[in-house]
């Protein structure tokens, strides 16, 4: 196998919708004997993502919650105007019908186009109608050129930097922006110093799963650049699965057995970046210490 051969299949990209079970490369080779604690910690997370490997989720041995739960995860509804607010009437309809209730929503990033409260505000109250928390982070579009976040923080109070939990589970949001810039970005060190204080406070047994509009996983387009302090942060974490936005398409990573996706947008106003016609959501399903995800499209495609 070339050089080229292992990178692609180190980092593969799924391009159907499904949850995947863990890889193991490293390089040409399979694990062949058990790595220590101390050799776990020593690796970077790069390298713990190309070798399948993240320590807690070794050490969480066998304390997997047993709640069974459901949630939604939704990214880049650019709101703007009055034309969009039947899209959302129409995508919060939808997520009522789902047969097993989701208990939540995460709303990674972008909830506007351009940040102001005339636009920020129906979606916050659209949401309302779905009776479930609703949690939010920070996108680029989310501020009022170029570095005012003032209306997203009176709608969204404490939905910066911040953790939840729920049946067990641990779930952090993190503003992985810097202002309204949209390429070339670094999560700022606020955010970084945020970590330092609150990651040590998670229970390291516990599943955990991370939610940022800019993407953090490896060869996504647009990733943070310094995506891997990050993730660094979480190596002795249960950490099952991270949620992006930003890029406006489907992409998948793996650290070890959890998704780190992108999803399509699920905008009235923006398309994919790849060129897809897809718009929806994640349903996902917590079992076993484990995420599952489903695809769902929206039903009103067109924009009248």
């Amino acid at each position: 196998m070339g050089s080229w051969q292992r990178f692609l299949w180190q980092y593969r990209v799924c391009t159907r919708r499904h949850w995947h079970p863990p890889l193991f490369p490293t390089g040409e080779h399979m694990l062949s004997r058990r790595i220590t604690r101390r050799e776990l910690l020593r690796w970077s997370a790069g390298s713990l993502l190309s070798a399948g490997i993240w320590p807690g989720v070794v050490q969480a041995g066998e304390s997997a919650p047993q709640a069974h739960f459901s949630f939604l995860v939704v990214n880049d509804l650019h709101h703007l105007d009055q034309k969009g607010e039947p899209w959302l009437e129409a995508l919060v309809k939808q997520m009522k019908t789902h047969a097993e209730r989701p208990e939540f929503l995460l709303l990674v990033g972008d909830l506007a186009e351009g940040g102001k409260p005339q636009e920020l505000g129906p979606v916050r109250d659209a949401f309302k109608q779905l009776a479930m928390p609703v949690y939010e982070v920070i996108g680029n579009h989310d501020y009022q050129e170029p570095d005012d976040r003032r209306a997203f923080e009176d709608l969204f109070p404490g939905r910066l930097n911040y953790r939840f939990e729920h049946r067990g589970w641990q779930f952090v949001g993190l503003d992985s922006t810097a202002g309204a810039r949209g390429s070339g970005v670094a999560v700022q060190p606020a955010t970084l110093r945020w970590l330092d204080e609150h990651v040590p406070k998670l229970d390291r047994s516990r599943p955990t799963v991370l939610f940022t509009h800019f993407p953090l996983g490896p060869l996504t387009p647009a990733r943070a650049v310094n995506a891997n302090d990050v993730l660094d942060r979480f190596k002795e974490i249960n950490l099952q699965a991270v949620f992006n936005g930003h890029y406006h398409a489907f992409t998948e990573r793996f650290v070890r057995s959890a998704p780190v996706t992108t999803n399509c947008c699920c905008s009235f106003f923006r398309n994919n970046h790849d060129g897809s016609k897809d718009k929806g959501y994640f349903l996902c399903q917590a079992r076993d210490g484990k995420v599952a995800r489903q695809f769902i499209p929206m039903k009103l495609m067109g924009k009248g």
